[in-house]
């Protein structure tokens, strides 16, 4: 991999240049970065590719490996260990309800609290706990492009906040973010995660529902969970002409969406990004929904 050297502070100011191969993911150690560089740009040096894994599918969460699906068998456990060497490895059977907890069991070696490094960003969390989605990662980029690419400052509400996938690299990207979550465990992990992060001054926390949250008008509205729709009239009443929303869901629902804007008193401009592959046969979407 073609590299170029950087401070990891400022690895979220460089990752949407045009220099950039966004197919790749940054390399961070201790307080060094290297970023992918595009064919044909300039470079540092070349990072020898790691071997290629052939086996069951799993991501990192600092150093717990974990697995979804059916339960991996022992054959496939051993790939893992022996590719990846992780602390421990745990399997995700499920996500409940609406604080999405997940039901897991650890199936290899340990897990707890772990420190996981993304885009010059550190999570703390525990697998067992709270959930963290890798398959968001280049539409956490998305998002925060946009913002720091608007002329003014923006106040954004994150409907789901999470342990804050999307609040965090938001207010990096100097948004003035309004964080809410449901669930006391992973709101707990929000608060640790904007202090680890500095981002204290740039987010104001709530916890409880969403729909009781929600305080005055938003420029941007994160809706990142699969029931968003059915909270977007909550969500226009704290909107207003020229507010974007970003709708998450399970395939398109254009004309759904639309008629509830309407309904609100707003005409809408609609664009449907792919985030990922849900499972076979459906995707999970993000509608960008520009209010007028």
């Amino acid at each position: 991999m073609r590299a170029r050297k950087i401070s990891r502070e400022d690895l979220p100011k460089v990752l949407n240049e045009e220099w950039v191969d966004s197919s790749r993911s940054p390399f961070v150690e201790g307080d060094t970065a290297w970023v992918p560089v595009r064919m044909g740009e300039p470079y540092d040096t070349e990072i020898p590719e790691r071997s290629r894994y052939q086996g069951r599918g799993y991501y990192m969460t600092g150093d717990v490996a974990i697995v979804h699906g059916e339960l991996p068998s022992p054959a496939e456990i051993e790939s893992i260990v022996a590719f990846r060497h992780p602390r421990g490895i745990v399997w995700i059977e499920s996500l409940d309800g609406a604080t999405r907890t997940p039901r897991t069991r650890l199936i290899w070696g340990e897990a707890g609290e772990v420190r996981h490094k993304e885009d010059g960003y550190t999570f703390i969390l525990d697998p067992q706990k709270v959930m963290f989605s890798m398959g968001n990662r280049m539409e956490k980029r998305r998002i925060s492009a946009l913002v720091r690419s608007s002329r003014n400052p923006e106040r954004v509400a994150d409907m789901f906040a999470g342990i804050g996938y999307f609040t965090i690299p938001l207010a990096g990207a100097e948004a003035c973010v309004h964080a809410m979550e449901i669930n006391p465990v992973a709101y707990g992990y929000l608060e640790r995660n904007i202090q680890e992060n500095q981002l204290t001054d740039n987010v104001t926390l709530s916890l409880g529902d969403c729909r009781n949250q929600l305080e005055g008008t938003y420029q941007r509205i994160v809706m990142g969970h699969f029931a968003a729709i059915s909270m977007l009239p909550e969500a226009l009443a704290h909107a207003e002409a020229g507010t974007v929303l970003h709708i998450h869901s399970i395939g398109p629902m254009v004309e759904q969406v639309r008629q509830i804007a309407e309904g609100a008193g707003f005409s809408s401009s609609i664009e449907v990004h792919t985030v990922k592959k849900y499972r076979p046969h459906a995707w999970h979407v993000v509608h960008d929904v520009t209010l007028a």
